[in-house]
């Protein structure tokens, strides 16, 4: 019963966070800068998780487990979350989307790094399929996307996916001892104290008085939504699920955002695009893909 409610909680998770591409796009820069937004949501959400955790699910931290708890803040919210919207801020939400689908490939190769997992013969033309795909949306991105500087976006959008994916890989022993508020109180603790040394001049020409109940929505959801509810979703699953399974779940992401991307914005899916995101979708499958030898997956 618990597997299945893991898995109805990755879906709600990735297709809030696939909503949050065009509405945390509707915010910059006119409103507020990426920087802006990533000090609102980890100290929000830090407060959220702590108030929550400590009052209601309170457990003791192993002092060995800080540097990985550290680490998950590093990866998981403060380089993951700047790459994120300084990407998104320059690119487009269609490319940022279809970026994202390469997580999968990216945690199948760290868990085979960081855990000495034998890769596959199918798992490596698998993640060369998906690196190709990932890699055309970069590039071509350039000539093809309408945000401002989409090249730099989707390098910076690859980046946010790649930590992303060693996030993935490094909180899963910790949801297996600990329950998911425990991990996230401390991983956006520490991934607040990351992006506070950037914060001194931050807010200082944001014009609150222009904010309209729609812009003070987007921001509410974006902290809320995508941030305290879609984090603590994934970490209590991954207590029931694998890193690789959970990654899988990524995939509903670009249908989400495309769909919405194409109504607010009136973004066009070009031959390009849906090619890139053909081959990243198979790179996944073959990564994902059960062999005889194996049995299983990552």
């Amino acid at each position: 019963m618990k597997h299945y409610k893991a898995h109805i909680a990755l879906i709600v998770a990735n297709v809030f966070f696939g909503i949050n591409f065009p509405v945390a796009k509707s915010l910059m820069p006119d409103f507020l800068h990426p920087i802006e937004i990533i000090i609102l949501r980890s100290g929000i959400s830090s407060l959220l998780f702590w108030v929550i955790g400590s009052f209601f699910y309170y457990q003791k931290t192993e002092r060995k487990d800080i540097l990985r708890l550290a680490l998950c803040g590093l990866f998981g919210v403060s380089i993951n979350q700047l790459m994120f919207f300084e990407g998104l801020n320059l690119s487009t939400p269609i490319d940022a989307s279809i970026i994202l689908v390469s997580v999968p490939v990216m945690v199948v190769i760290i868990s085979g790094v960081l855990n000495k997992e034998k890769i596959s013969t199918i798992k490596i033309i698998g993640i060369l399929v998906g690196a190709v795909g990932a890699l055309i949306t970069i590039v071509y991105g350039k000539r093809l996307s309408s945000g401002s500087d989409p090249l730099r976006g989707n390098i910076y959008l690859f980046i946010n996916a790649f930590c992303y994916s060693i996030y993935f890989v490094i909180v899963k022993p910790l949801m297996a001892k600990y329950n998911a508020f425990t991990v996230m109180k401390w991983t956006f603790l520490f991934g607040f104290l990351f992006v506070l040394p950037f914060s001194f001049h931050a807010f200082e020409s944001v014009n609150w008085a222009s904010f309209s109940f729609v812009i003070w929505s987007s921001l509410a959801y974006v902290i809320v939504a995508t941030t305290f509810l879609a984090y603590l979703l994934i970490a209590y699953s991954m207590k029931y699920v694998n890193s690789g399974v959970a990654s899988f779940y990524i995939y509903f992401q670009p249908i989400v955002a495309s769909l919405l991307a194409i109504i607010i914005y009136g973004e066009n899916i070009t031959f390009i695009k849906i090619l890139s995101a053909f081959m990243i979708f198979i790179g996944v499958y073959l990564v994902g893909r059960k062999s005889k030898i194996e049995g299983k997956t990552i």
